[in-house]
């Protein structure tokens, strides 16, 4: 039963490289049944808050220097969603950074928007980069309809955009701004990572606190940080998206983690910055395998980046990334957070310990002395699978409208030219290779198709050889 296998994980010697930032350590918090309560007498209402959650929502913009804080127990999802909604009108049109997570997709489909899409720089090292301010100028340039700006910042591979002047640039055309810091939760606490959005000019930035501070999963925050868009709007959405039986658990738990950066915050990063600088002198004698930096990456590429984030490349080994992932997990039992086709991310935060650490820096030394060979003839020695991967794909409508029509399975070889109903995407991250509207080109099948032989976690297939296509007449 799954309590009884999460015992099991708690009593064992697996490492977490992986979200919840809190990383499994008991931060005395109460046994939570004796403090789950419901919306009773003296303990306020998330949908209407006016005491103690008011008072912690402030706590929470104060500290991060928004407008206005709110506390989200659906993640970082429904504070999106609910961005979304309220910034765009029902049938608007809005401008949308490509690799974003599916729920921005989701926020398009459910207000029958129209997505024009940027893509994002592709990296030396294959994997996606920040978005070019000239891209989004030139986007919004030619189209005055575009109401919002959605951009994802850092990646889930750490990569940071310039918000400051893509944030100057859609004021400049009269749109909203809304970044996904989901990523970015420690942002701005510390000089060694980067600024947060909310003080670089973002009209909405959602941050998820589960990922890397001590809060429970599923938590996040939405900072409203300027006056374009409605807040009584976002309330508004909020209690469409948001279930109406909130934790108190997980609201006090968001809370308890904010505390803990309020009043110790110097010491946490100081300490965080600390081990992470000692693991990557650890790991800079490493001949093979590839752990990236920060100077690694041109400002093109990548106008910052959080080095919290541990990039692992095959590099000159002969592994893949599910292999290495593999490997670290069940002979060092080291729980990466992801793993694509030619690398893996250990996701650290401020309660990482120095034991972590060092476990993965023997494991990587060891890992890149014996794993030495030549790759497979489809293995690429340029960094290139993610590039490959994600590619532009022509739109031939709506999400909408092909998630409204009749639609077929086909083979995957037949599907080429035909038109996608749904998502395909690899999850982690949740980026969508395919989004409905989209024409399935050969080049997509194809990577559809590498994808599954790389035994990665791919989402949306009815079945291995099958994807459901629209039917036009």
């Amino acid at each position: 039963m799954l309590y009884d296998k999460l015992l099991k994980y708690r009593d064992s010697d697996y490492y977490p490289f992986h979200m919840p930032g809190h990383k499994r350590k008991n931060i005395d918090f109460a046994n939570p049944y004796e403090i789950d309560i419901t919306e009773i007498d003296g303990f306020d209402n998330l949908h209407d808050a006016c005491n103690v959650i008011k008072q912690s929502q402030k706590m929470a913009a104060d500290l991060y220097g928004a407008r206005e804080s709110f506390y989200l127990i659906n993640g970082s999802t429904c504070g999106i969603l609910s961005a979304i909604s309220a910034a765009v009108d029902k049938d608007g049109e809005i401008l949308v950074a490509r690799n974003s997570h599916k729920s921005v997709y989701n926020g398009i489909f459910l207000r029958d928007l129209k997505a024009t899409y940027v893509m994002p720089e592709v990296t030396h090292l294959g994997i996606q980069g920040c978005i070019e301010p000239e891209r989004i100028e030139e986007e919004l340039k030619n189209n005055k309809n575009i109401s919002a700006v959605v951009i994802t910042s850092p990646t889930y591979d750490g990569v940071v955009s310039d918000v400051k002047k893509i944030a100057e640039i859609s004021h400049k055309y009269g749109a909203v701004l809304i970044v996904d810091e989901a990523h970015g939760a420690h942002f701005g606490f510390s000089k060694r990572f980067p600024q947060n959005a909310v003080g670089l000019g973002a009209d909405i930035v959602i941050v998820s606190v589960h990922k890397t501070l001590a809060a429970f999963t599923q938590t996040a925050l939405l900072h409203v940080c300027s006056d374009r868009v409605s807040i009584d709007k976002i309330r508004k959405f909020l209690g469409i998206y948001e279930t109406s039986s909130p934790s108190y658990i997980l609201m006090s738990g968001i809370e308890k983690s904010l505390l803990m950066i309020k009043n110790d915050r110097q010491r946490l990063f100081d300490n965080y910055s600390k081990k992470l600088d000692n693991f990557y002198k650890n790991i800079s004698d490493i001949q093979n395998l590839r752990i990236v930096k920060k100077e690694d990456f041109s400002k093109k590429e990548a106008f910052d980046f959080d080095f919290g984030k541990i990039l692992i490349f095959t590099g000159k080994t002969n592994l893949t990334g599910v292999e290495l992932y593999t490997i670290l997990l069940d002979k060092y039992h080291l729980q990466m957070e992801m793993c694509s086709g030619n690398y893996v991310v250990a996701m650290t935060s401020i309660l990482d310990s120095e034991e972590g650490f060092e476990r993965l820096s023997f494991a990587l030394k060891e890992i890149d002395k014996k794993y030495i060979g030549k790759k497979p003839d489809y293995e690429e020695d340029n960094y290139d699978f993610v590039k490959k991967i994600y590619i532009s794909n022509k739109k031939a409508m709506e999400i909408h409208q092909a998630e409204e029509k009749e639609h077929i399975e086909v083979k995957l070889d037949d599907s080429v030219g035909k038109i996608s109903k749904d998502y395909v995407f690899l999850y982690p991250p949740g980026i969508p290779i395919l989004v409905p509207g989209e024409i399935i080109s050969s080049e997509v099948v194809s990577n559809i198709k590498r994808c599954i032989d790389l035994k990665l976690n791919l989402c949306g297939l009815p079945h291995s050889d099958g994807i459901e296509v629209v039917i036009t007449k």
